[in-house]
């Protein structure tokens, strides 16, 4: 066994996390050598009582090194150490940085320049929408929008970055072959081939009370700021904006209504000293000294981006729309597809500059 599927070996163990990988490896030095090693030797090391000394001695008959390889090589994941240059260099700064990263899809350099979106699950419209165009801004400039592949601002975030064709990248609080939420089966897909699906959590691990503040730590960890677009005052998005200002990272917040509860986390980080963030530039502001401004790749607003460029959804929309307002369920109507396809079209016309919302969500060609 070398010292990498040692290391998967290790990421099995009930009990056996990041921090106290690192004591082993400090004592040991080789991931190898320590589920070689002895009880005595193992009880010395800090964190490491006779009940976790215990399971790592029981190893062998607890885990499926070759199972476990096998099941990720079957669902086209790799694995990621600390050591390999795709490992996100962000991730590597925090105090407890994953043993190994389950990735499905790629991860590139240029997600150095990433922004985490977070937000509530029940979410508003007003939330839902703030959200797609504030990623579609931040993709379209280049930067890689993380977030939790979870339903409501998460979802939202991934597809606004879709939608500009830029790279998104979805940490997971479960095993990587598990979706959830289920209806998130096909957006994991797009996500995968435009970015990377990733979690610390081996195959069939599923979600839970522990498991998604862990994934939130990876989603502040590895990026440059985390963005809160909609939260209440009990929202885990508030749990990954604080991990995020843990680190030294920017804490941005989106503003909301006054008389919404989703809206009160956002504001409550604002009076403690996030920064109010309204549209892309509010972000991009605060970065300006950490990369050159081609890496953004600014785009001339004025003019609206060529037809060519539409996905099919943009596409079918646009034909539908009018010069005359029209109602988003006239739109779903005549072009008869779903609802939320609609939406996010009607979003991906609006920031190409080839469609205009109006009051009371109506809609009108530019």
């Amino acid at each position: 066994m070398d010292a990498r599927e040692a290391l998967v070996v290790l990421n099995l163990l009930e009990g056996i996390g990041p921090v106290r990988v690192r004591q082993l490896l400090e004592i040991f030095g080789d991931a190898a050598k320590v589920l070689q090693a002895n009880r005595s030797a193992l009880v010395r090391v800090k964190g490491i009582g006779d009940d976790l000394a215990g399971t790592i001695g029981r190893w062998q008959s607890t885990t499926d090194l070759a199972g476990e390889l096998k099941r990720a090589e079957d669902f086209g994941a790799r694995l990621v150490f600390q050591t390999d240059n795709e490992y996100p260099e962000l991730l590597r700064e925090i105090y407890d940085p994953p043993i190994v990263l389950y990735v499905k899809g790629r991860l590139l350099p240029e997600d150095k320049n990433s922004i985490a979106m977070v937000g509530a699950r029940r979410t508003t419209h007003y939330g839902q929408d703030a959200a797609r165009k504030l990623a579609y801004q931040l993709a379209g400039h280049g930067i890689t929008v993380v977030s939790g592949g979870a339903r409501g601002i998460d979802s939202a975030s991934h597809q606004g970055a879709l939608s500009a064709k830029g790279r998104t990248i979805a940490v997971l609080g479960t095993g990587i072959n598990i979706v959830y939420p289920a209806e998130n089966a096909e957006l994991y897909e797009r996500i995968s081939d435009n970015g990377a699906v990733i979690t610390q959590f081996p195959f069939n691990r599923k979600g839970d009370k522990q498991s998604f503040p862990i994934r939130n730590r990876i989603v502040a960890g590895m990026t440059l700021g985390t963005v809160v677009v909609e939260a209440n005052q009990k929202s885990g998005a508030l749990i990954t904006a604080n991990m995020a200002a843990d680190n030294n990272r920017q804490v941005f917040a989106v503003p909301g209504r006054i008389d919404s509860p989703q809206s009160r986390g956002c504001h409550n980080l604002i009076r403690n000293g996030a920064a109010l963030c309204e549209n892309a530039e509010d972000i991009l502001a605060e970065f300006e000294h950490l990369f050159p401004n081609q890496a953004l790749g600014q785009a001339d607003d004025s003019e609206p981006m060529p037809l060519a460029n539409l996905t099919e959804q943009e596409q079918a929309v646009f034909d539908v729309l009018e010069t005359t307002e029209q109602t988003i369920d006239t739109i779903i109507a005549k072009s008869d597809l779903p609802t939320s396809t609609v939406s996010v079209a009607l979003l991906g016309l609006e920031m190409k500059r080839l469609a205009k919302q109006l009051p009371g969500k109506l809609f009108t060609r530019r």
